[in-house]
């Protein structure tokens, strides 16, 4: 118990002030030690998430963005979504808080004791290719399955040629319905053929992820161009 070999003598110290029983003074440290151990439990499940950035709802400017439905928003950070193995959809324009909220309920999740992790589309798309170049393709599909949340971010921002379009699909189809999705897209779904070109894998593609998911419409004025205007 490093925690308390580092501070045990200030403990002590503070309990003979305090004059406290023995079994009061145990109590306190372990109370201590056990905080202590859930706090660097979630500093490392942060560090192996990869956020890019921290974000959390508290700094999500509601009163900023009129278009977000915070009541939705709200009841969707009670984590509920994690247990039922249902996925959390933002579609919308770009700059109106779609990443912002994919990561602050990663925050949470992780605040929850779930384990995630953070991924680009893109990025997602050419570690698949680079795995599935290196057979090790079912090693990393170990790793998507065992986190509790996987968040896919900027989904659609750019067309995929057709290698990486299918084992995005592959990605999907093998997460449905073992594991929360958190997806955030630019494009309404009528277009997602657009990236992954193919209807028939489009339409099948678009089945799972939305099935039961939550859908939060974000289309509303740019966050980021306001926020750069009122400077």
């Amino acid at each position: 118990m490093p925690t308390i070999r580092e501070q045990v003598d200030a403990y002590l110290r503070e309990a003979n002030e305090q004059q406290i029983t023995y079994e009061e003074f145990l109590f306190q440290l372990l109370s201590i030690e056990i905080a202590e151990r859930e706090i660097k439990k979630k500093e490392l499940a942060r560090k192996k998430a990869q956020f890019p950035v921290h974000k959390d709802l508290l700094s999500f400017q509601f009163e900023e963005a009129p278009h977000v439905p915070k009541r939705r928003i709200l009841d969707i950070f009670q984590g509920e979504y994690i247990q039922q193995k249902r996925n959390v959809i933002f579609i919308g324009n770009s700059g109106t808080g779609k990443s912002h909220l994919s990561i602050a309920l990663g925050e949470e999740a992780i605040n929850q004791g779930y384990t995630v992790k953070y991924y680009t589309a893109a990025r997602l798309s050419n570690e698949l290719m680079e795995a599935q170049d290196e057979k090790r393709l079912l090693q990393l599909e170990k790793q998507w399955l065992a986190a509790d949340v996987t968040i896919i971010d900027e989904l659609g921002y750019i067309p995929y040629h057709q290698r990486a379009a299918e084992l995005l699909f592959q990605f999907f189809s093998t997460r449905y319905e073992r594991g929360s999705m958190i997806i955030t897209s630019n494009r309404e779904f009528s277009r997602w053929v657009e990236v992954f070109h193919d209807e028939q894998m489009t339409a099948a593609l678009l089945d799972r992820v939305t099935h039961k998911a939550h859908i939060i419409p974000m289309n509303g004025e740019s966050y980021r161009l306001k926020e750069t205007y009122s400077k």
